[in-house]
């Protein structure tokens, strides 16, 4: 497999390649992840050990069915583009079973480089928000300088601070939210009330929410996991890094939603009533019928 032309050519291009792409990775996931027998795996698996469905080119055995063998988790992950940089980038498009000895620390490269990416997505997300154009050259200027460190050698992405990085990225974030939520809700017939923003870590476990009104509302790193929010009304609220294992979304209205993913949708429960923003797709469980 050698893609390397694909990651020498523009810094635009790369830029753009921030969704998984499983045909350009070395199944650096399947690999390089834990995971523990649960309702979302069927075995255990520790760090390091590939995955028994992971085959020798790199593809998933049992793609096309995961959620009925068992492997829902596999499903809602998502790298945001880092595990085919890392494969075709950083290392060259030289696999981990041709250089073993390059296993453990790739594997570890993967986990700086994800988050990396992740925070890549937000900040293009950011660009878009309409009420926050004020921030426009400081959310450039914070993509630029992400967007370099993803391209240092192993070595120095292993020694990155990767905590100082996100914290810096996140206080632009929340700037970006506040503003584009308070353009929203200038916007909005009828006016959202004021209601509390739900801190980051907030219990909404289990919540009953059905229809509720939620516009512009930040639920920031909020414990949605089987909260019922059908019939919700989340336009413009802020969903970053939420957590919707198996929330209701059915008939919900996301539209405008700030920085909410697919991945967080792979792991909810939705209809295909459900409202989403225009770059994102229902998922296909929510009309096969699987949880």
């Amino acid at each position: 497999m050698d893609n390397n032309l694909n990651w020498t050519e523009t810094r635009d291009s790369r830029l753009l390649e921030l969704h998984s792409d499983c045909l350009n990775c070395f199944g650096l996931c399947c690999a390089a992840l834990p995971f523990a027998a649960s309702s979302d795996f069927a075995i255990d698996k520790n760090a390091g050990q590939p995955c028994p469905n992971l085959r020798e080119d790199f593809r998933c055995g049992i793609h096309t069915v995961l959620r009925e063998k068992g492997f829902r988790g596999c499903t809602v992950y998502d790298c945001f583009g880092a595990g085919q940089k890392v494969s075709n980038l950083t290392y060259g498009g030289r696999d981990w079973r041709q250089a073993p000895d390059t296993a453990r620390q790739m594997f570890e490269v993967l986990l700086v480089m994800r988050q990396l990416h992740e925070l890549l997505w937000y900040l293009r997300e950011a660009l878009a928000f309409s009420g926050a154009e004020i921030l426009h050259d400081s959310l450039m200027l914070m993509m630029e300088q992400t967007l370099n460190i993803t391209t240092l050698s192993p070595t120095e992405l292993l020694k990155l601070d990767v905590h100082v990085h996100r914290a810096e990225v996140n206080e632009l974030l929340l700037r970006a939210s506040e503003l584009a939520r308070n353009a929203a809700r200038a916007q909005l017939t009828p006016a959202p009330k004021r209601q509390k923003n739900y801190g980051r870590g907030a219990d909404l476990i289990g919540a009953k929410l059905r229809g509720a009104d939620l516009r512009c509302v930040s639920l920031r790193g909020a414990y949605l996991i089987a909260a019922d929010l059908s019939a919700a009304d989340l336009r413009h609220a802020d969903l970053i890094g939420a957590d919707l294992r198996d929330t209701n979304l059915s008939g919900a209205d996301l539209r405008g939603c700030l920085f909410l993913t697919q991945a967080q949708l792979q792991a909810a429960k939705g209809s295909p009533a459900t409202k989403l923003p225009g770059s994102l797709t229902h998922p296909e469980h929510w009309s096969a019928g699987l949880s």
